[in-house]
């Protein structure tokens, strides 16, 4: 019975310039390559999976096809769900809850972090999470108008986080927001008053529509200790106040605005933008990261708050660097949606530019693949794919989110090791071989 082995093409060239000496040449055993060491860099799939989960599906997905691959898991937080109860588990510190206004403006169970021991930062430090407060998870479904939506629960957390004694510095994680009202809520929980031009004050907590009214702003009564502490937000930087890629534009009709509120909350933000730009002596309109969380970053602005790049932010946080991508052949990052706005900031797209750094390729699964994701692989993301294998209802996908993730990377990973057996190898690089029967 013939036996295939894999002979090079030179090998086929020697055959035909020899073919005596090459048939009854001694061929010698295949050296077992080594495993395949591969890198999970995913971020969240909002309101469905944390992150910790995510990585455990790529991971479990990944052994089904490669039992003995070496997989390292970097869970990656952008700042918005479970971003507290991370930085608190990675220091060993403490998760202290209270209850404060939600987004729709009812009171909520929430909470906030006391980083630990372990912190390498030497000041005492409190993270918020401003997703735990104003997320849109917390949102109901037949509830979500950005424009009534409000973060000041936001500021709720901040000010029991001021008042925990020695704390010197506040982390804020902007992201999965549900709201769109320029963190004017968390203003006037830390003791801001808002004026119309009667000067008339806004009631509190009146959400995105309300800043149409506003001209002028008062932060006599700001809680003192903020004139202490030292404010940080993980934000993504690129995301702007107003304008065509305005935060209302761009993420409004995801938080349930319809077209005609899309363009009262641009107004509003407008408005808005004149008065803030005012209070600080220059415009801020367009500058990075004051779209943040539904423009929550304007607001810290108004309290001197830093506005960090959120991937800068969290590798810092989490003390993660460029060793990362050492010592690895494949990177893993995921989302629950990958699309044109990825390439603006988001984790998969940070992640993909710094494993190109290293020469490695990239892989990003996804819930859903959105419009012009093809905008992805200029970044670095060399494929993608949904994890949806067929026509299914969204809340049917989330509920088996897990599964699919599992299979999902189990699929894809079987498609890498059909290439590897092609020779082209994880990278597109390899020598081509052909099979020959040998009797």
């Amino acid at each position: 019975m013939a036996q295939v082995i894999p002979i090079q093409l030179r090998e086929i060239d020697d055959f035909i310039d020899n073919p005596i000496a090459t048939r009854h040449r001694t061929i010698p055993p295949k050296k077992p390559e080594p495993p395949l060491s591969i890198l999970v860099c995913p971020s969240g799939f909002k309101e469905s999976l944390d992150t910790h989960v995510v990585a455990d599906c790529i991971e479990k997905g990944i052994k089904r096809v490669l039992p003995d691959a070496i997989v390292r898991k970097a869970p990656l937080f952008d700042g918005g769900e479970g971003f507290a109860r991370a930085l608190v588990t990675a220091t060993d510190g403490q998760l202290c809850y209270l209850t404060v206004t939600g987004p729709v403006n009812t009171p909520i169970t929430s909470h906030y972090g006391l980083l630990g021991p372990n912190s390498a930062h030497p000041t005492k430090t409190a993270v918020i999470e401003m997703a735990a407060a104003a997320g849109l998870r917390l949102v109901p479904k037949d509830s979500r108008n950005p424009t009534l939506t409000t973060t000041y629960g936001v500021g709720e957390l901040m000010r029991a986080a001021l008042d925990e004694p020695g704390v010197g510095r506040l982390i804020i994680g902007c992201g999965d927001s549900g709201t769109n009202d320029g963190g004017a809520g968390m203003l006037q929980a830390l003791g801001a008053r808002f004026f119309d031009k009667d000067g008339k004050e806004l009631p509190r907590a009146g959400g995105g529509l309300s800043l149409r009214n506003v001209t002028d702003i008062d932060l006599t009564d700001l809680h003192p200790r903020l004139a202490d502490v030292r404010i940080e937000a993980a934000c993504n930087s690129q995301n702007i106040l107003c304008g065509p890629t305005g935060v209302a534009r761009v993420y409004g009709p995801q938080k349930g605005a319809t077209p005609a509120e899309v363009e009262l909350l641009d107004m509003a933000l407008i408005n808005y933008a004149v008065v803030i730009s005012k209070q600080l002596g220059h415009d801020i309109s367009t500058l990075p990261g004051s779209g943040a969380s539904g423009g929550l970053g304007t607001g810290l602005l108004l309290l001197n708050a830093t506005l960090r790049p959120r991937y800068e932010a969290i590798t810092d946080y989490f003390g993660l660097t460029d060793d990362l991508f050492r010592n690895c052949q494949l990177v893993f990052t995921a989302e629950g949606r990958i699309d044109s706005q990825t390439p603006q900031g988001k984790i998969p797209a940070e992640v993909a530019m710094r494993a190109k750094k290293h020469g490695l390729p990239v892989i990003a699964l996804a819930g859903t693949v959105g419009p012009d994701a093809a905008a992805n692989y200029l970044v670095g993301i060399d494929a993608f794919a949904s994890i949806v294998q067929g026509p299914v209802s969204l809340e049917v996908a989330m509920e088996e989110a897990e599964r699919l993730l599992v299979d999902g990377a189990e699929g894809v990973m079987r498609v890498v090791m059909l290439g590897r057996a092609l020779g082209m190898g994880v990278n597109g690089k390899g020598s081509t071989s052909v099979m020959v029967p040998v009797t």
